[in-house]
């Protein structure tokens, strides 16, 4: 395992799907008393996630490529997104409503769009899209394993979660990872941009 690898893409994919956030939110989406509903949801969710990411992640890029989008115009506008995202995160209050209906949210909201949304499979575009050997490659794939198992414990754990961090730590926490992101996205942008250049400029010299 590369270990650089697997340490960038464990925080963009920490900063992007917020574990912390995800738990309480599913939370407030799944009845309290229905513990086995609860696992089931959680399980499920995660299990969508991951398949998403990694299968997004390694065929993404070709899929695009057939359509005509080359990676660059890919980073530039995943950036884009990525800063979108970063910038509600820090701006936008999130209204959290209690529900007490049995219903199936694996997919929708928790998988899409809250864990396997446009900007975390567009992130996994990104990370599969640079990786150079299959080390780094397992490397990535050991990072979204990670992030889902860590966000799958911390929805089983969700009524802990929201009683240690609260609403006010929350609503920190939320904004702090959004400006990580809104970095994170500027990068995305700028390397984007750079390679755009440096492949016209090799075009025009050939």
């Amino acid at each position: 395992m590369d270990l650089l690898v697997y340490l960038n893409a464990l925080t963009g994919l920490f900063v992007i799907i917020d574990p912390i956030g995800a738990a309480i939110i599913f939370h407030s989406l799944v009845p309290v008393g229905d513990k086995r509903h609860r696992r089931v949801m959680a399980i499920k969710a995660m299990l969508i996630t991951t398949v998403l990411l990694i299968i997004f992640g390694n065929f993404g890029e070709a899929f695009l490529a057939k359509l005509g989008i080359s990676i660059e115009a890919l980073r530039i506008s995943g950036g884009l997104l990525l800063f979108y995202t970063a910038f509600n995160m820090i701006t936008q209050d999130q209204e959290y409503q209690v529900t007490t209906e049995k219903k199936d949210i694996s997919v929708f909201p928790m998988s899409i769009p809250l864990t396997a949304g446009p900007g975390s499979l567009t992130l996994a575009i990104l990370m599969f899209s640079d990786v150079n050997n299959v080390t780094e490659e397992i490397s990535v794939i050991l990072a979204i394993l990670t992030i889902t198992v860590l966000t799958l414990v911390l929805m089983l754990l969700s009524g802990f979660v929201k009683v240690l961090i609260g609403r006010t730590g929350d609503e920190i926490l939320r904004r702090f990872l959004g400006v990580i992101l809104a970095a994170l996205a500027i990068q995305f942008i700028y390397d984007g941009i750079v390679q755009m250049v440096a492949s016209a400029s090799q075009t025009l010299g050939s």
